[in-house]
């Protein structure tokens, strides 16, 4: 399903599905937007993202659903982006896939209403993950069972272009044009969610088996 079905209509749904614990495999397509209704705005869009009903910038971030899943401890959830890493996406398919319980996979899936050339999405793809933009993890509530810590933190260090990469792409770079200074601010606030972002999931994959069950 899109992520206008899985952040917002349909999550407590989606909740409700992954709480019974039975052995369902869910993959989230997320756009950032309702793709197919339009382009508004949802709670999958980051902030500065113009969107229909956020024509000046959403100004709140973005909900971190695959957090919300790992809450449960007994979810399989990973974020993946295979343009960034095809290897990453295969081994959580496959994890996912032998798992038995309930899993969510959120893929990163750049779309016509980002502004891009979509001949060029792989690529995109890739500039996400190497800014920091998406993160790249997984968590498997079976390394538990051997005494590890289950979630690993699969994204690089950002390399520093961040706010380049929001400006490559339409959604974000008529902001800058249509509201110069509410852009300077909302990327900023952008920037800054994405470091608090990376150092909090950088913290959790540092964690040991015995800080979890404490």
């Amino acid at each position: 399903g899109g992520d206008g079905w899985a952040y917002d209509i349909g999550y407590g749904g989606l909740d409700h599905v992954i709480a019974t614990n039975n052995d369902v495999n869910i993959l989230v397509l997320d756009t950032e937007v309702y793709s197919n209704t339009g382009g508004q705005a949802s709670k999958s869009s980051q902030t500065g993202q113009v969107a229909r009903f956020a024509a000046s910038g959403k100004e709140q971030r973005k909900k971190d659903l695959g957090l919300m899943c790992m809450s449960y401890g007994y979810v399989y959830v990973a974020s993946v982006a295979i343009g960034a890493n095809k290897n990453h996406y295969l081994k959580v398919l496959q994890e996912a896939e032998a798992y038995d319980g309930p899993s969510v996979i959120i893929c990163y899936s750049p779309c016509i209403n980002h502004g891009i050339n979509m001949t060029h999405s792989i690529n995109e793809e890739k500039l996400a993950v190497e800014c920091g933009y998406w993160p790249l993890y997984k968590y498997n509530p079976l390394l538990k069972k051997e005494g590890k810590n289950p979630f690993v933190f699969d994204s690089k260090e950002p390399n520093g272009k961040f706010q380049e990469f929001l400006m490559s792409e339409v959604r974000y770079n008529t902001l800058a044009k249509q509201f110069p200074d509410q852009a300077k601010i909302l990327f900023a606030k952008a920037e800054k969610d994405m470091q608090e972002r990376y150092k909090y999931y950088k913290k959790l994959a540092a964690l040991t088996f015995d800080d979890f069950i404490e």
